[in-house]
């Protein structure tokens, strides 16, 4: 299961929108009139109206009252509230508020302050819509407020229904272009071994085996792994009386197999890590012709020139990604990195969703917010710094994989990627990550969202 772990800071920037069109000679370039979320550059959360209060939420599409239709009023503009006809984002004092759009505190100044970023000013005066200062030990506090034009200041104006254009064609698409079909908790699937204490393993989370899951189109891969005696192991929590439990380097190796004899296909692992970094290293020592495949981004200047094609990554050779959750931090403390033996840190290359939609039974939350928003990071699902763009990992689950509840949340999946997680991204999702997925329809939302970028 993907859990929540404190993590490390990240910067977000800005990312380019398809189009910007000229507003009014006294603005810089604001996009024309529309309906956006108005998101914060510094966290990725949107400005939404709670009981007359402006505050931050976590993106949730059309729900909890997110949206705001932009258009010129005079010498400045407005965002009027698509759930209340009249009310409109502006401020009252030092917060920001809903008032009456006819009213002088509706207006504001928006200017470009980069790449698709702007900053709302209070006509006259030198305040700016903010989000608050980060009290230590806590996250952004919720109620927006006026401040100065510093980075707390910075928003972007994200399209509710998001531009995208034709996806090139197959040997023109870069990696960060692409949607992989995902298994979360790949190996928790009663096929190719025991994964955790006979209780839990009446409920799986998948039903097929790596190999099946290989022949059946998954290219992403979800795998937990924990410390024994026995090196780095398959397992759901805690190893104790698992029965037949799996190495990891068995699946890898049924990965690299895989590979080998399917020289077109690219596949992606992503570790929930439990490990010393040096017993994963020898795990992964025993995988023989891992090193045959397996691609290193921190050696190919994705940084500098944005992921590659991922034509050239196959003509290369390059076709297996292996990244870890575990903290760089703790690894420079106990003297060896995992990415120095080919292993990446997804925080640095991904941005991923918090990892739980709720219970397995119920209503679910489809809210879309990063995994890495607490008190002691902050990487937003916004996070970019063109020409790199990381990955985005979208978790679309339970905490318990109910087969009628997993075949419910699958056949919704095309439309929670496009209309909630996309645009509180701004990228479109690389892995569609999913419990079950030859329930309800994750291949047909895969090849949807393969039809297009953002």
């Amino acid at each position: 299961m993907r859990m929540h772990r404190p993590l490390l800071s990240f910067a977000a920037a800005g990312a380019a929108l398809t189009s910007v069109l000229a507003a009014p000679a006294h603005s810089a370039e604001v996009p024309t009139a529309g309906v956006f979320y108005v998101q914060s550059a510094i966290t990725g959360l949107n400005a939404a109206d709670s009981g007359g209060a402006v505050v931050q939420r976590n993106p949730k599409g059309n729900e909890d009252r997110q949206q705001w239709t932009l258009r010129s009023s005079g010498a400045s503009y407005v965002l009027e509230s698509t759930d209340a006809a009249g009310s409109c984002l502006g401020r009252s004092g030092n917060q920001a508020r809903t008032v009456t759009c006819a009213s002088a505190d509706a207006s504001w100044e928006i200017t470009q302050t980069g790449t698709d970023q702007y900053r709302f000013k209070v006509p006259g005066a030198d305040q700016y819509l903010t989000v608050g200062a980060k009290p230590s030990g806590s996250n952004y506090p919720a109620q927006l407020a006026l401040g100065t034009a510093g980075n707390l200041a910075a928003w972007y104006l994200t399209p509710v229904s998001s531009p995208t254009s034709p996806m090139p064609s197959p040997d023109q698409r870069t990696l960060d272009q692409v949607t992989f079909l995902t298994a979360h908790n790949a190996y928790a699937n009663g096929v190719d071994g025991g994964f955790a204490p006979p209780f839990v393993n009446l409920v799986p989370n998948q039903s097929r085996g790596i190999n099946q899951q290989l022949t059946d189109g998954v290219r992403g891969f979800m795998l937990d792994i924990h410390q024994t005696s026995d090196g780095a192991i398959l397992c759901h929590n805690s190893c104790t009386l698992v029965s037949r439990p799996v190495s990891l380097w068995v699946d890898i190796q049924r990965m690299v197999d895989f590979l080998k004899q399917n020289p077109n296909e690219f596949v992606t692992v992503f570790i929930e890590d439990y490990v010393d970094p040096g017993v994963l290293r020898s795990e992964l020592a025993r995988v023989n012709g891992l090193s045959d495949v397996l691609y290193r981004p921190d050696q190919t200047g994705v940084r500098t020139k944005g992921w590659p094609r991922l034509a050239d990554l196959i003509a290369a050779g390059d076709r297996l990604l292996l990244f870890t959750d575990h903290s760089r931090s703790a690894d420079q403390s106990a003297g060896l990195t995992r990415d120095s033996f080919g292993v990446m840190y997804q925080r640095e290359w991904t941005v991923e969703n918090y990892w739980s939609m709720g219970s397995g039974l119920g209503s679910s939350d489809w809210s879309c917010y990063s995994r890495w928003y607490d008190a002691n990071t902050n990487i937003p699902l916004t996070a970019t710094a063109p020409p790199f763009r990381p990955l985005f990992v979208m978790n679309h689950f339970r905490d318990a994989a109910i087969a009628s509840t997993a075949t419910t949340d699958n056949t919704k999946l095309t439309d929670r990627a496009q209309r909630f997680c996309q645009p509180a991204a701004r990228k479109k999702p690389n892995f569609l990550a999913v419990d079950r997925y030859e329930l309800g329809s994750p291949a047909s939302a895969v090849a949807t969202l393969n039809t297009y970028t953002y």
